[in-house]
């Protein structure tokens, strides 16, 4: 059994954070085991973020797939850290990548890959993709599920 003693989210009425630099990405230890790396995905199909320019939300569908090593990020702190782009101005690429990149620094994981996919504002959707390096060797890696757009939905 994983002792969740030292988390300080789980089980916890938290408000959310009022900025993606607030929020704590929490973790709980991975036994990886023999054999080729799992991969766990993380869906958000309703994330949502702020133009910096006018203000107005961006919405978008996040998907994150990574291989984790030691560390699993604790997914309730990882809703709070997505829900705390809700108050955030920053551009579409800028989100995604930040996201990918707090991630990386919470679990030190053997590959992460983040897709976001931008619905359109002025008519133009933006897909932004990144990842820290080749998948590992071994993986299975489901296809992101994401269609590219014709009205997503």
């Amino acid at each position: 059994m994983i002792d969740t003693r030292t988390l300080t989210q789980l089980g916890a009425h938290v408000e959310p954070p009022q900025s993606p630099e607030a929020a704590v990405l929490e973790t709980v230890p991975f036994a990886r085991g023999n054999g080729p790396p799992a991969i766990v995905r993380f869906v958000c199909p309703e994330f949502t973020s702020l133009c910096p320019v006018t203000g107005q939300p961006d919405f978008a569908h996040i998907v994150i797939d990574y291989a984790p090593d030691t560390l699993l990020v604790e997914s309730k702190s990882l809703k709070l850290f997505m829900t705390s782009f809700r108050n955030h101005g920053a551009f579409h690429e800028e989100c995604t990548v930040m996201i990918g990149r707090r991630i990386v620094a919470a679990t030190k994981p053997l590959w992460l890959r983040i897709g976001g996919y931008w619905y359109p504002r002025g008519g133009i959707p933006i897909d932004v993709f990144w990842q820290t390096a080749a998948p590992p060797e071994g993986a299975w890696l489901p296809d992101t599920g994401v269609a590219p757009y014709r009205g997503r939905g």
